[in-house]
């Protein structure tokens, strides 16, 4: 702690980042068990509580009373961590399973996060802003959510020296994840009475729990043999710690030639031993254990992230925020509309199609998920549709995007 003529500086350790990330986290769990409309609107735990301690933490640091210094090293781990889990379960033969449908809704996903990068560098550029901002606003936010969106501001921040990077890419993301699930599922319903779509003349079974389907889940194990929790954990463990060494040493060939973000190398080499696994049968990839490190270092390191936000730095950046993110949503609803909707054949499964992509397209996969139940409770479940939207949302799109906003950051 540090005492200035102007202002209170008090410098928080990586240790104690954490701690208060974790403190912090459970006050969000709280806050949404007693604030219904959070609750409604799946706003994520480390928003509710994060945004609050940016909220003080900015008005301190802006009406000169107490700045607080932050120690990211852990929160540049985790984020690691993640990233590396990620890789880890992009499996090509998963993707070869969901057939042509999968594939074809892969392409335009991923077309839509070159729109959606255009349309905020254009706005951003029109408004007398840096076109990176634009980005933030677009598939870093949009697309990637709040794990892309921690990742990427602080990138931008540093490589591109964008004020506020971090903080425009968070509320843009914070902002898309309650506009899918406001939008979702209304849409579905008027496709379905627009249109007059069949759908299921029963409700058979109940979509699957909101959480990635089981062939999806991610510990790594050895093949034969149903380890215990504790040994699975720690063969996935071993095997991220290995997959963020060996990246590390990857990034730092590649920086030669491109400067990337610090976990592509580990979600590259990630991916090329998850299917090495794959096709070998050396080891498969199933279990609980990696996905319990993807939800930890994903929670702790996005609420690190929004702890150390410094809110006041949106100011005089939120006009053209609002206006690129209002562009955002009509894109996506018209995007949907045309390209997913009357593309894969105006039936139930691309209505399915239609409200988990703008799920997924705004923030996060279990937010497309939702919506899909939201229908499904009512007309009749899409296992087809549930499938596609859990490959394509949790782990597919977020390689394309990562790569795709590396290289147009560079314009």
């Amino acid at each position: 702690m540090v005492e200035t003529s102007k202002m209170l500086i008090v410098e928080v350790s990586a240790i104690q980042a954490v701690a208060l990330a974790a403190v912090t986290y459970y006050f969000g769990v709280w806050l949404k068990s007693k604030v219904k409309v959070l609750e409604r609107f799946s706003v994520p735990s480390p928003v509710v509580g994060g945004m609050l301690v940016a909220l003080i933490l900015s008005i301190l640091e802006g009406c000169g009373v107490m700045a607080v210094k932050w120690d990211s090293s852990l929160q540049t781990l985790l984020m690691l961590a993640f990233f590396t889990t990620i890789g880890l379960v992009a499996s090509l033969k998963v993707v070869k399973e969901g057939g042509k449908l999968l594939v074809g809704f892969l392409i335009v996903v991923s077309v839509l996060a070159v729109v959606q990068n255009f349309l905020g560098m254009g706005l951003a550029s029109t408004m007398g802003l840096n076109f990176h901002y634009g980005l933030l606003a677009g598939s870093v936010s949009m697309m990637g959510g709040l794990g892309t969106a921690a990742a990427f501001g602080p990138y931008f921040e540093q490589t591109y020296h964008i004020a506020g990077g971090t903080a425009v890419a968070i509320t843009a993301a914070t902002f898309g994840m309650v506009c899918a699930l406001m939008i979702g599922a209304p849409f579905g319903e008027w496709l379905i009475k627009r249109y007059h779509v069949k759908t299921p003349i029963k409700v058979g079974e109940p979509e699957p729990e909101l959480k990635i389907p089981e062939d999806m889940e991610a510990a790594i194990t050895s093949k034969g043999h149903l380890p215990t929790f504790t040994g699975e954990l720690m063969k996935a463990g071993t095997f991220v710690v290995l997959c963020m060494a060996l990246g590390t040493i990857l990034s730092s060939y590649l920086g030669h030639f491109i400067t990337l973000p610090a976990y592509i190398g580990s979600m590259i080499v990630a991916a090329i031993i998850r299917n090495v696994g794959d096709f070998s049968g050396k080891w498969t990839i199933e279990g609980k254990g990696l996905n319990a490190i993807a939800d930890v270092s994903l929670v702790l390191f996005v609420t690190m992230a929004i702890n150390s936000l410094k809110l006041h730095e949106l100011l005089h950046l939120a006009i053209p925020l609002v206006v690129i993110l209002a562009a955002q949503t009509i894109l996506m609803i018209l995007f949907a509309w045309v390209f997913i909707f009357l593309l894969f054949g105006k039936g139930y499964d691309a209505v399915m199609l239609c409200v988990g992509g703008i799920g997924f397209s705004m923030g996060a996969t279990a937010n497309g998920l939702a919506n899909m139940q939201a229908l499904a409770e009512k007309y009749g479940s899409s296992p087809k549709a549930w499938l596609i939207v859990s490959l394509v949302g949790a782990f597919l799109i977020d390689l394309i995007n990562a790569l795709l906003i590396t290289w147009m950051g560079t314009w």
